[in-house]
């Protein structure tokens, strides 16, 4: 994976603003604190609010369940960390209630967990013979007849807002920040007229979380997968019910578990084993996510002492693949397009492929134990470029492509 872009662009602006505009009423500790000091768990819908409903159970009684069971690991595991939920109990609150129970907290990570659902298949089982009229005659004609089956979808997804909803995501930011100021205050209005580098800080600020989103997103779906579960990949997402990932002043993820509508989803949704098994990958993600913004944060630490505590813009180190130490790729791109995971192969140059200008990647995997092969396209420097590219796939036709970290 590559992160080299905010360590080279952004991360002094950031650093730098973020000291200033705290110093006065923050002193700073030489000590460096822990990145990750306060994680947000909402579990999904509530209260009359039921979600996706399955043959026997709603979505609200499964998010609540995980919920609670990822909060305890995370208590357990990790003490030094305060963990905050939207709802323990059976309960309904406005989604701008949820990310201001967030930003009240100072979160420095929120996770909203929900569950997916399609609607149910129609097959025709038969056909009967009706009589119409057809001038003076009456026509035999045969009418299927339908039956409806639950949908076989089956998989977890991890979403971040979409690129579309950045500006959504800056204004949280300036209500929210580290900044800590009113964004219609006069002294606000006033630190624009005389250090606009303060509004430098909050873009910067807002694009490194969507890269640390993007990065966690990835791990969790990493870890769903090595538990054996089917990953439908980490995406962005505009639809309705994202809401609460624009609004939240913080890196922010949105999991579905699984597809509640699957009877065979459902039935491990709602399995003690099931449920324990989800909440230990996410945690276990967040766990790496949390270990790699340390080794950052102390490396910048070391540099400068006086560094902000909250998260910031991080680099991923992958290993070479021969022996040795592990090393940054040089290379600034950041995103890739994941085009397809599919049991058909393909080499880089069919003509599938024909169209997509640019690199394309294969990588063999295991679902199921069943060998797939997961095609990528490219490597693209911003997540404007990333996004044009996505909607460009999806006319050509991969119609499931989405953005992902490289």
């Amino acid at each position: 994976m590559r992160w080299n872009r905010f360590w080279i662009l952004g991360l002094g602006t950031l650093f730098t603003c973020t000291f200033f505009i705290q110093a006065k009423n923050n002193p700073v500790s030489k000590k460096q604190e822990n990145p990750i000091r306060t994680i947000v768990i909402d579990a999904g819908h509530g209260g009359d609010d039921p979600g996706a409903r399955g043959s026997y159970s709603t979505e609200k009684q499964v998010t609540l369940a995980v919920a609670l069971k990822l909060g305890k690991i995370l208590e357990d595991n990790l003490p030094d960390v305060k963990v905050v939920y939207t709802r323990k109990t059976d309960r309904f609150d406005d989604p701008r209630k949820k990310a201001q129970i967030a930003n009240d907290a100072k979160g420095d990570l929120f996770v909203s967990i929900h569950c997916n659902s399609t609607a149910k298949i129609r097959k025709v089982v038969d056909y009967k013979t009706v009589y119409r009229k057809k001038g003076k005659k009456k026509i035999a004609v045969k009418q299927p007849i339908y039956a409806y089956y639950p949908s076989n979808a089956k998989g977890t997804e991890t979403y971040i807002w979409a690129t579309s909803k950045n500006n959504a995501k800056m204004e949280s930011l300036k209500q929210n920040s580290v900044i800590v100021l009113d964004a219609d205050s006069e002294e606000t209005k006033q630190l624009a007229d005389e250090n606009p580098e303060t509004f430098i800080l909050l873009n910067t600020l807002r694009n490194a979380y969507f890269d640390q989103s993007l990065r966690l997103s990835t791990l969790i779906e990493d870890e769903f997968t090595k538990a054996g579960r089917i990953s439908r990949g980490a995406r962005q997402r505009n639809e309705k019910g994202i809401w609460v990932l624009s609004a939240t002043a913080m890196p922010s993820v949105l999991v579905e578990l699984g597809f509640i509508s699957n009877p065979e989803e459902e039935e491990y949704l709602n399995s003690t084993n099931g449920q324990q098994e989800l909440a230990m990958g996410i945690f276990k993600a967040i766990k790496r996510y949390r270990d790699e913004l340390e080794r950052f944060t102390n490396r910048a630490s070391n540099t400068d002492e006086s560094t902000a505590s909250r998260p910031q813009a991080f680099n991923h180190v992958r290993k070479p693949a021969g022996k040795g130490k592990n090393s940054v790729p040089p290379s600034d791109d950041a995103y890739c397009v994941q085009l397809m995971t599919t049991d058909k192969l393909y080499t880089p140059g069919a003509s599938i492929f024909r169209k997509l200008h640019g690199s394309i990647s294969h990588e063999q995997i295991v679902m199921n134990k069943k060998k797939m092969h997961r095609y990528t396209w490219g490597h693209f420097k911003t997540d404007r470029q990333a996004s044009t590219a996505v909607r460009k796939a999806r006319k050509l036709g991969f119609r499931d492509a989405f953005v992902t970290s490289c």
